[in-house]
Protein backbone atom coordinates (compact mmCIF):
# COMPACT_ATOMS: atom_id res chain seq x y z
CA UNK A 1 0.00 0.00 0.00
CA UNK A 2 1.44 3.88 -1.23
CA UNK A 3 0.64 5.73 2.20
CA UNK A 4 2.00 9.56 2.48
CA UNK A 5 0.60 11.89 5.43
CA UNK A 6 0.87 15.10 4.75
CA UNK A 7 0.90 18.30 6.98
CA UNK A 8 -0.60 21.89 6.63
CA UNK A 9 1.09 24.31 8.67
CA UNK A 10 -1.22 27.12 8.92
CA UNK A 11 -4.00 25.12 10.31
CA UNK A 12 -2.08 21.60 11.72
CA UNK A 13 -3.96 19.53 9.65
CA UNK A 14 -3.23 16.10 8.41
CA UNK A 15 -4.12 15.13 4.98
CA UNK A 16 -4.01 11.29 3.89
CA UNK A 17 -2.99 9.93 0.75
CA UNK A 18 -3.64 6.39 0.25
CA UNK A 19 -3.46 3.79 -2.59
CA UNK A 20 -3.02 0.10 -2.94
CA UNK A 21 -0.80 0.42 -5.58
CA UNK A 22 1.84 2.53 -8.05
CA UNK A 23 0.26 3.38 -11.01
CA UNK A 24 -3.36 2.54 -9.38
CA UNK A 25 -6.29 4.56 -7.77
CA UNK A 26 -5.95 7.07 -5.09
CA UNK A 27 -8.09 8.72 -2.24
CA UNK A 28 -7.05 11.84 -0.28
CA UNK A 29 -9.09 12.41 2.91
CA UNK A 30 -9.37 15.84 4.53
CA UNK A 31 -7.15 17.97 1.53
CA UNK A 32 -6.02 21.49 2.26
CA UNK A 33 -6.82 24.58 -0.28
CA UNK A 34 -3.87 26.00 -0.07
CA UNK A 35 -2.19 22.79 -0.92
CA UNK A 36 -3.55 21.64 -3.65
CA UNK A 37 -0.74 22.15 -5.83
CA UNK A 38 1.43 20.03 -3.68
CA UNK A 39 -1.60 17.17 -4.03
CA UNK A 40 -1.50 16.98 -7.48
CA UNK A 41 2.18 16.97 -7.90
CA UNK A 42 2.81 14.32 -5.34
CA UNK A 43 0.36 11.99 -7.44
CA UNK A 44 1.28 12.64 -10.53
CA UNK A 45 5.04 11.79 -9.26
CA UNK A 46 3.73 8.27 -7.88
CA UNK A 47 2.19 7.73 -10.70
CA UNK A 48 -1.59 7.31 -9.27
CA UNK A 49 -4.93 8.42 -10.36
CA UNK A 50 -6.90 10.33 -8.15
CA UNK A 51 -10.24 9.09 -7.91
CA UNK A 52 -11.56 10.42 -4.71
CA UNK A 53 -11.13 13.26 -2.37
CA UNK A 54 -13.07 12.98 1.10
CA UNK A 55 -13.33 14.94 3.92
CA UNK A 56 -14.43 13.52 7.46
CA UNK A 57 -17.00 16.83 8.63
CA UNK A 58 -17.09 20.30 7.62
CA UNK A 59 -13.78 21.85 8.67
CA UNK A 60 -13.86 24.84 10.47
CA UNK A 61 -10.26 26.15 10.57
CA UNK A 62 -9.47 25.60 6.62
CA UNK A 63 -10.61 25.66 3.42
CA UNK A 64 -11.42 22.10 1.66
CA UNK A 65 -9.32 21.12 -1.58
CA UNK A 66 -12.13 19.15 -2.56
CA UNK A 67 -13.70 21.26 -5.56
CA UNK A 68 -10.47 22.47 -6.26
CA UNK A 69 -9.04 18.71 -6.71
CA UNK A 70 -12.40 17.68 -8.60
CA UNK A 71 -11.65 20.97 -10.94
CA UNK A 72 -8.42 19.55 -11.72
CA UNK A 73 -8.38 16.18 -11.58
CA UNK A 74 -11.66 15.20 -11.96
CA UNK A 75 -11.80 13.38 -9.21
CA UNK A 76 -15.07 12.15 -7.65
CA UNK A 77 -15.72 14.31 -4.19
CA UNK A 78 -17.48 12.97 -1.17
CA UNK A 79 -18.67 13.83 2.36
CA UNK A 80 -20.69 12.11 4.97
CA UNK A 81 -24.99 12.08 4.40
CA UNK A 82 -25.02 14.20 7.91
CA UNK A 83 -22.89 16.97 5.76
CA UNK A 84 -25.60 18.27 3.77
CA UNK A 85 -23.59 19.53 1.21
CA UNK A 86 -25.05 19.50 -2.36
CA UNK A 87 -21.52 20.06 -4.03
CA UNK A 88 -20.00 16.39 -3.66
CA UNK A 89 -20.64 13.65 -5.94
CA UNK A 90 -21.29 11.68 -3.05
CA UNK A 91 -22.61 11.40 0.53
CA UNK A 92 -21.65 8.46 1.96
CA UNK A 93 -23.46 6.41 4.60
CA UNK A 94 -22.00 4.12 7.41
CA UNK A 95 -21.54 0.97 6.89
CA UNK A 96 -20.60 1.73 3.39
CA UNK A 97 -17.32 1.56 1.77
CA UNK A 98 -14.79 4.44 -0.15
CA UNK A 99 -12.85 2.46 -2.36
CA UNK A 100 -9.77 2.84 -4.68
CA UNK A 101 -8.83 -0.29 -6.46
CA UNK A 102 -9.10 -2.79 -3.72
CA UNK A 103 -8.56 -0.42 -0.61
CA UNK A 104 -11.33 -0.31 0.49
CA UNK A 105 -12.52 1.97 3.93
CA UNK A 106 -15.48 1.28 6.18
CA UNK A 107 -17.30 3.58 7.32
CA UNK A 108 -17.91 5.35 10.71
CA UNK A 109 -20.60 7.45 11.63
CA UNK A 110 -19.01 9.35 14.90
CA UNK A 111 -20.73 12.88 15.62
CA UNK A 112 -19.83 14.74 18.73
CA UNK A 113 -17.37 17.29 17.66
CA UNK A 114 -19.89 18.51 14.80
CA UNK A 115 -23.04 16.75 13.40
CA UNK A 116 -21.25 14.98 10.36
CA UNK A 117 -18.64 13.32 11.72
CA UNK A 118 -16.75 10.07 10.50
CA UNK A 119 -14.12 8.22 10.93
CA UNK A 120 -12.24 5.88 8.03
CA UNK A 121 -10.78 2.40 8.88
CA UNK A 122 -9.05 0.09 7.52
CA UNK A 123 -7.71 -3.48 8.72
CA UNK A 124 -4.93 -2.11 10.81
CA UNK A 125 -5.49 1.93 11.18
CA UNK A 126 -8.31 4.70 10.85
CA UNK A 127 -8.24 7.75 9.73
CA UNK A 128 -10.49 9.82 12.98
CA UNK A 129 -10.81 13.13 11.84
CA UNK A 130 -11.48 15.84 15.13
CA UNK A 131 -13.44 12.67 16.77
CA UNK A 132 -10.48 11.23 18.42
CA UNK A 133 -7.20 13.21 18.25
CA UNK A 134 -4.03 12.46 20.00
CA UNK A 135 -4.11 12.39 23.78
CA UNK A 136 -7.04 14.93 22.81
CA UNK A 137 -10.34 14.82 21.08
CA UNK A 138 -12.30 17.30 19.42
CA UNK A 139 -14.63 20.42 20.95
CA UNK A 140 -17.64 19.94 21.12
CA UNK A 141 -19.38 23.64 21.25
CA UNK A 142 -20.16 24.32 17.00
CA UNK A 143 -21.66 23.14 14.64
CA UNK A 144 -24.45 21.28 16.38
CA UNK A 145 -21.33 19.32 18.21
CA UNK A 146 -22.73 17.54 21.11
CA UNK A 147 -20.37 15.81 23.97
CA UNK A 148 -22.96 13.19 24.68
CA UNK A 149 -22.68 12.02 21.00
CA UNK A 150 -18.88 12.45 21.02
CA UNK A 151 -18.66 10.16 24.18
CA UNK A 152 -21.15 7.53 22.17
CA UNK A 153 -18.71 7.66 19.44
CA UNK A 154 -15.81 7.54 21.02
CA UNK A 155 -16.51 4.68 23.58
CA UNK A 156 -18.92 3.10 21.92
CA UNK A 157 -17.08 3.03 18.13
CA UNK A 158 -13.58 4.12 18.37
CA UNK A 159 -11.83 2.42 21.01
CA UNK A 160 -13.84 -0.99 20.92
CA UNK A 161 -11.16 -1.52 17.62
CA UNK A 162 -8.27 -3.72 18.06
CA UNK A 163 -5.81 -1.74 20.39
CA UNK A 164 -2.67 -2.09 18.08
CA UNK A 165 -5.05 -0.33 15.38
CA UNK A 166 -3.33 2.53 14.14
CA UNK A 167 -4.86 6.57 15.02
CA UNK A 168 -4.62 8.91 12.23
CA UNK A 169 -6.34 12.11 13.34
CA UNK A 170 -7.27 15.38 11.23
CA UNK A 171 -5.23 17.79 13.39
CA UNK A 172 -2.23 17.43 15.84
CA UNK A 173 -1.02 20.51 17.23
CA UNK A 174 1.89 18.91 19.55
CA UNK A 175 3.82 17.78 16.79
CA UNK A 176 2.66 13.73 17.36
CA UNK A 177 1.73 12.08 14.09
CA UNK A 178 0.51 8.50 15.23
CA UNK A 179 -0.99 6.83 17.56
CA UNK A 180 -3.35 3.63 18.59
CA UNK A 181 -6.32 3.01 20.33
CA UNK A 182 -4.70 1.33 22.88
CA UNK A 183 -2.43 4.39 23.90
CA UNK A 184 -5.36 6.41 23.80
CA UNK A 185 -7.22 4.33 25.95
CA UNK A 186 -4.59 4.53 28.50
CA UNK A 187 -2.90 8.08 27.98
CA UNK A 188 -5.26 10.49 26.52
CA UNK A 189 -5.98 12.48 29.68
CA UNK A 190 -9.59 13.55 27.72
CA UNK A 191 -11.05 9.82 27.99
CA UNK A 192 -10.47 9.03 31.93
CA UNK A 193 -13.48 9.52 32.77
CA UNK A 194 -15.71 7.93 35.00
CA UNK A 195 -18.80 7.84 32.61
CA UNK A 196 -20.30 9.75 30.13
CA UNK A 197 -21.98 12.67 32.22
CA UNK A 198 -18.35 13.51 33.22
CA UNK A 199 -17.29 13.76 29.95
CA UNK A 200 -20.28 15.59 28.89
CA UNK A 201 -18.88 18.37 32.03
CA UNK A 202 -15.64 18.07 31.26
CA UNK A 203 -16.03 18.91 27.56
CA UNK A 204 -18.41 21.54 28.74
CA UNK A 205 -16.21 23.44 31.02
CA UNK A 206 -13.59 23.79 28.22
CA UNK A 207 -13.58 27.55 26.78
CA UNK A 208 -11.75 27.91 23.96
CA UNK A 209 -11.46 30.48 21.08
CA UNK A 210 -13.57 29.95 18.06
CA UNK A 211 -11.15 29.20 14.92
CA UNK A 212 -9.62 31.98 13.51
CA UNK A 213 -11.22 31.21 9.87
CA UNK A 214 -14.17 29.79 11.08
CA UNK A 215 -16.52 32.62 9.43
CA UNK A 216 -14.53 32.03 5.96
CA UNK A 217 -13.99 28.57 6.07
CA UNK A 218 -17.69 26.51 6.86
CA UNK A 219 -19.89 28.56 4.21
CA UNK A 220 -16.81 27.92 2.15
CA UNK A 221 -16.63 24.03 2.73
CA UNK A 222 -20.79 23.54 2.31
CA UNK A 223 -19.36 24.52 -1.34
CA UNK A 224 -16.45 22.65 -1.42
CA UNK A 225 -14.28 25.07 -0.60
CA UNK A 226 -15.35 27.69 -3.86
CA UNK A 227 -14.60 30.87 -1.56
CA UNK A 228 -16.88 33.29 -3.49
CA UNK A 229 -19.35 30.84 -3.93
CA UNK A 230 -23.62 32.64 -3.48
Amino acid sequence: MIFRQLFDKTSSTYTYLLAERQGGEALLIDPVLDNTTQYVRLIEELDLKLVKAVDTHIHADHVTALGALHDQTGCTTAMGAMSMTECVSVHFHEGEKLSADNLHLDILYTPGHTDDSYSLLLPDRVFTGDTLLIRGTGRTDFQNGDPAAQYDSLFGKLLQLPEETFVYPAHDYNGMTVSTIGEEKRHNPRLQVSGKQAYIDQMNALELDDPRLMDIAVPANRACGIVNAA
